[in-house]
């Protein structure tokens, strides 16, 4: 595809981008955020009309981290894809966008030890790669609204991670026909796959730790499992090499990183090209902290990011604190070809436009972030052209 380019001839944030299959007119993405208003797991009208006012033709979004099973979780009323109740609920939410000439994909999401016994089915003990909690440097969201301390999880048997194989192949195969583009793979930020990746937490003693090889067995028996069953080429995968979110951290995040994409470029050439690889960078935050523990200068920073990218062999998406003029830079040096957008995407649904216009941006709401009230800090932020006259309902419009 001939891509539009500034007067330069390069590559801006608003330049085509054919990414597979799907022709992008943008490269502006929706990141995938948690935001709690799932109601007891099932998507609702509010879910369709905030990915829907986060639409634009050609646009391409990633849904909220969405549960593959009932252990999935670690936070309170987050969407699961794994029940038919779920499948049909999803429905709407994925016609809302489709209706605005939009592209979604959903990410499927198993929070790991990231979870506490009342997200749990019979109140068991979440589990993990290891025996080990997180540290009580972080706490988890309680459904009242609290903040409690991560319990101890139940490291999972050999015979049982091929079990949480099939939960992702399955989810995978709900959300195409929840009428979902694809999906995409949360192996970052210390959930479940993460923390096989990480040798900061996987303390195992069989073919699944240790080496490089044994770390990266689980993601690739994942991605391999669901691009078996909804195809390559709608699948994407997401990792956080550099994250020390929950206590996620490796002693060699670059190594971590090439060796992943050195399996991903092998499955590709073994059963055809995914839809790309999302990472997330060292500057990325989240509650209002620094995740990366051990952050360099941003030169280094950089570097290491387009060492990732020039080594995978298809799209490559970043993610982490980028603004407006980060963006324009990532994609215009060539570090990336599509950038996700996350606090900036949740202020401002019209997000892509004020980028265009380099207008100004709505402030977002921290405290609103994680509330389950359907509208107040989710739908109720201004556009542009409603700031000063009060926002329409998209069902009006």
């Amino acid at each position: 595809m001939a891509e539009a380019t500034s007067e330069k001839g390069t590559a801006t944030l608003f330049s085509p981008y054919k990414m597979g299959k799907f022709s992008l007119s943008h490269r502006v993405v929706l990141a995938p955020m948690t935001r709690c208003r799932a109601l007891n797991g099932v998507p609702n009208q509010a879910l369709a009309e905030y990915y829907a006012q986060r639409s634009t033709a050609g646009g391409f979004l990633i849904t909220e981290g969405t549960a593959i099973s009932p252990t999935a979780a670690g936070f309170p009323h987050v969407p699961g894809i794994y029940s038919k109740e779920q499948v049909e609920a999803w429905k709407q939410v994925v016609e809302s966008v489709h209706a605005k000439g939009a592209i979604i994909f959903c990410q499927l999401w198993h929070v790991g030890r990231a979870s506490h016994q009342v997200y749990q089915p019979g109140h068991a003990p979440p589990i993990s790669s290891t025996g080990n909690p997180i540290s009580k440097r972080w706490r988890i969201l309680m459904p009242d609204g609290t903040h409690g301390v991560y319990p101890k999880p139940r490291p999972l048997a050999i015979h049982e991670i091929s079990e949480v194989v099939e939960h992702y192949r399955q989810a995978a195969l709900n959300a195409i026909e929840a009428g979902f583009d694809g999906v995409e793979i949360h192996g970052a930020h210390g959930y479940l796959i993460d923390q096989f990746l990480k040798d900061g937490i996987n303390d195992r003693s069989d073919s699944y730790a240790g080496s490089l090889p044994n770390r990266c067995k689980f993601i690739m028996q994942v991605v391999q499992a669901v691009a078996a069953a909804v195809g390559p080429d709608l699948v994407g995968v997401r990792i956080s090499p550099a994250i020390d979110h929950l206590d996620a951290m490796d002693s060699d995040p670059l190594g971590l990183g090439l060796a992943v994409i050195e399996r991903l470029n092998k499955l590709q050439s073994d059963v055809g090209s995914l839809a790309y690889l999302h990472i997330t960078q060292p500057r990325y935050t989240a509650y209002g902290q620094t995740e990366s523990g051990r952050h360099g200068s941003a030169e280094e920073e950089a570097s290491m990011m387009r060492t990732w990218k020039r080594a995978f062999r298809g799209t490559f998406i970043c993610s982490g604190g980028y603004t407006r003029e980060l963006g324009l830079e990532a994609v215009a040096e060539g570090d990336a070809d599509l950038v996700s957008y996350g606090r900036l995407f949740i202020a401002n649904p019209d997000l892509v436009l004020r980028f265009k216009l380099n207008a100004p941006l709505n402030r977002y709401k921290r405290a609103t972030f994680y509330t389950h009230d359907p509208v107040i800090g989710y739908t109720d932020y201004p556009f542009l052209a409603s700031e000063s006259e009060g926002h329409v309902p998209l069902a009006r419009l």
